[in-house]
């Protein structure tokens, strides 16, 4: 009886202890907490990288440009008179003197203009005879009145005066009838010359390099345009042309040597004088072009051949270098990290050409200044720099 008494007091108070402890939890919950003291942050130390030191050198390199061997001279032949071809003495290939023949053309009406030509220089010359000879007459019937008229009452005064006029109009004939042969004469070495062009020869010395023509062919003075008879090249002295690019051609220099190479000969390089300078720049490739005068007696080059110009680049003053790791770019700008006082900061660049492990720039640099021998956008301006060992750039 008492044990089961004792178990039920503690049976009612268990809900009240557990209440308690509920409010007690609760309570403790709600307390703020206390603050918890953070240790400031380490500061980061200086960043050790490679260092490169700022150079200042002559700039002497050599661009492989592209160029076209050209003939020095070259002239399409066309026919100065219509006709028809009557013999070709040339073909392709065929080596030819100034003067030589061509092609050979026949006009029966150039033949026909050249009879009639002579035909009126006789008869004015013929008329020139005859007026001289009357001229003459004149001239001395004059004289012998005059002298007659010496004597008073032999020769009356006024057939004196008619004789002078009659010898001064026959003196007048003779001068036009002269001036009539020598224009019939002109007219007769002008048909003449036209006749001489039936006969095409060679401007000057030179290869054949085309034949467009057969015997039988109708030709004329159709133009430039049209096709030529013949195509004569002179091939033993050619012209290189190179377009350099523009930020190259504040070196050019007249009489400089220069050395090429062609596919045909792949073991073999050749040479050429800068003879003609263009002095304007291609707004549309941006280039000037240059001609080399190349000897070619032996004939082993030919025009129309492209070439590989190992073409030298000078600065009239030298230029400053870093190594090429050196320069770095983000979307707007390009720039190396100069080392100043230990920190680092971005210098604006321009970069030029290229000297094995370096390259040129332009920008506010001095020789001497040590810049990051790899340079990254991660080095912001300000950060303190470490360096691990100073390097020349060469």
């Amino acid at each position: 009886m008492t044990m089961f008494t004792h178990d039920v007091r503690h049976t009612h108070r268990l809900p009240w202890v557990l209440g308690l402890l509920l409010v007690l939890g609760t309570a403790a919950c709600s307390r703020p907490e206390a603050p918890v003291s953070q240790a400031p942050a380490a500061a980061a130390g200086p960043i050790t990288i490679d260092i490169a030191r700022v150079v200042e050198q002559p700039l002497d390199v050599q661009l492989s440009l592209p160029g076209e061997l050209v003939a020095y001279e070259s002239v399409a032949v066309h026919a100065r008179v219509s006709g028809f071809v009557k013999s070709v003495t040339v073909d392709r290939g065929s080596i030819v003197k100034r003067g030589d023949l061509l092609v050979t053309l026949d006009a029966p009406e150039v033949v026909a203009q050249r009879a009639e030509a002579q035909s009126k220089l006789q008869a004015a010359v013929a008329q020139l005879a005859a007026a001289r000879a009357r001229a003459d007459a004149d001239q001395a019937t004059f004289e012998r009145l005059k002298a007659a008229a010496a004597t008073p009452g032999v020769v009356a005064g006024n057939d004196v005066v008619i004789a002078g006029k009659t010898a001064e109009a026959s003196g007048s004939q003779v001068v036009a009838a002269e001036q009539q042969v020598e224009a019939a004469r002109q007219a007769a070495q002008a048909v003449q010359e036209l006749e001489g062009y039936l006969r095409v020869t060679a401007p000057f010395a030179g290869v054949v390099t085309e034949r467009n023509v057969h015997p039988g062919a109708l030709v004329g003075p159709s133009g430039g345009d049209a096709m030529p008879m013949v195509r004569v090249v002179d091939q033993r002295r050619l012209r290189l042309v190179v377009p350099v690019p523009e930020s190259y051609t504040a070196s050019l220099e007249r009489g400089a040597s220069i050395s090429f190479k062609v596919a045909a000969f792949p073991g073999a390089t050749f040479s050429g004088t800068v003879a003609r300078i263009a002095r304007a720049v291609d707004v549309t490739t941006r280039t000037m072009a240059v001609e080399l005068d190349v000897e070619n007696t032996d004939g082993r080059l030919a025009p129309g051949t492209f070439c590989q110009v190992r073409w030298p680049v000078h600065r009239t003053g030298p230029s400053l270098f870093v190594p090429t790791a050196s320069v770095t770019s983000t979307t707007d700008r390009t720039f190396v990290v100069r080392i100043r006082n230990g920190k680092a900061e971005w210098v604006d660049v321009t970069t030029g050409l290229t000297a094995g492990p370096l390259v040129e720039v332009f920008g506010d640099l001095k020789p001497g200044d040590d810049v990051a021998g790899r340079a990254t956008d991660e080095l912001r301006p300000g950060t303190e720099i470490r360096p691990r060992e100073s390097k020349p750039a060469a």
